[in-house]
């Protein structure tokens, strides 16, 4: 093993949006800036890959060049029945392959100058007095900051934030080759279906020329997510005479109501001595759709802004990122969880409900579109729906 003497400003472990947005945000800015990744890009990932529109707030016009599908609406079915389309007039999201759009996050920070190791294994990581020592199958590197973008599985939150706890939940996807020409579920939209499991949804979600499929309960231990993937499929008639590939699984790391306070100068949730955890390793997904790249682009450009800060300012802390991520993100997260308890106790119920409420859609779009935010959408739905909850409860019983 052949040390690498040279101490980076940054040092990110993983090559996923968050990674990649983190790297390229501070190598832009004129850091020294160490990327290792254990896969080759571009790799495939199983990923449903929905990219809410409000995306552009954040990346630069250029990935539009990866989207596959541009949706403008989406079409809600319970079990498989009383399928409800409800459009927008303007894109709602922008449907992604995990490879290309990776790839092309990658090739941004390597432009910008991002020293990318791929192929590269980590193996250990270590707190230094004055930054922190990454080890690989290849080398020992040292950085004055680390930022772990290692997924799920964080190898970065294993090693340096001992202790660290949090709720994955299971998801299983397949990838329909179906060709050019059909359009399922139409032109456009995207199929959300609220009731083919327990505590959770499945999806199908078009790209070009191909459907992504998938199932996710919302529990820790569902009785058989396959059988539930199987259900799916075989009840939903537009999959009918399609080949449907045995499908892959992967943890999706849900953001935890079960936070603990904050209390700067101790380990926190995403910041621990030099170390930062962002995207999915910081669990840093949406609990009511699962969505996580948005977060990921999200809190990494966070975690480049605040590296950047505390390099130009040794006055300033790190903890300012755990500060901002509990600032601005777990309020979203917040009523998030709030809305998937209700959708996911009451599926039936609330399906019933969107033909009468689609004014109610139309907000939550307009958060995927970046115009509103969870907090301003929550107040406004509140009002546009005028049912007690009482009689809300008393129909859900009905229902059931």
């Amino acid at each position: 093993m052949v040390p690498d003497n040279k101490i980076y400003d940054a040092i990110v472990v993983g090559l996923g949006p968050a990674g990649a947005t983190a790297a390229y945000e501070m190598s832009r800015a004129g850091l020294s800036v160490l990327a290792i990744e254990k896969q080759t890009h571009p790799r495939y990932k199983v990923c449903g890959g929905g990219l809410s529109a409000r995306i552009e707030q954040l990346l630069d016009p250029g990935f539009k060049s990866v989207v596959e599908q541009t949706i403008s609406g989406i079409q809600f079915s319970y079990r498989g029945q009383d399928s409800i389309s409800i459009e927008s007039p303007n894109p709602i999201a922008y449907m992604v392959m995990r490879d290309r759009f990776d790839h092309h996050l990658v090739e941004q920070a390597r432009r910008v100058g991002t020293d990318i190791h791929e192929g590269e294994s980590s193996k250990s990581f270590r707190h230094l007095p004055d930054g922190v020592e990454v080890t690989t199958d290849r080398g020992c590197y040292q950085g004055k900051v680390l930022i772990g973008a290692d997924g799920a599985n964080s190898q970065v939150a294993r090693h340096l934030f001992p202790g660290r706890r949090l709720r994955c939940i299971p998801t299983l996807e397949s990838e329909v080759e179906v060709g050019p020409g059909l359009q399922y579920p139409a032109q456009g939209k995207a199929l959300v279906d609220i009731g083919a499991g327990s505590m959770g949804y499945a999806w199908v979600f078009p790209k070009q020329g191909r459907l992504s499929v998938g199932v996710g309960e919302f529990q820790s231990k569902p009785a058989s997510l396959k059988n539930t993937f199987d259900r799916f499929v075989r009840g939903e008639k537009g999959l009918a005479n399609l080949e449907i590939p045995k499908p892959l699984g992967h943890p999706l790391p849900l953001f935890s109501k079960r936070i603990e306070p904050y209390k700067e100068q101790e380990p926190g949730e995403f910041v621990n001595g030099r170390a930062l955890l962002v995207g999915d390793a910081g669990h840093l997904v949406d609990p009511l759709f699962g969505e996580g790249i948005y977060y990921a682009v999200r809190s990494g450009k966070m975690a480049a802004t605040t590296v950047l800060g505390q390099l130009h300012d040794r006055n300033k802390s790190l903890w300012g990122f755990e500060l901002a991520i509990r600032e601005e993100l777990y309020p979203e997260f917040r009523i998030c969880s709030r809305l998937a308890d209700i959708v996911y106790m009451f599926p039936r119920l609330c399906h019933r409900l969107l033909t009468p409420y689609q004014a109610v859609i139309q907000l939550y779009y307009e958060v995927m579109q970046g115009k509103e935010t969870y907090q301003s959408f929550y107040r406004r739905a509140k009002g546009i729906v005028k049912s007690s909850t009482s009689e809300l409860l008393l129909e859900a019983l009905h229902l059931r």
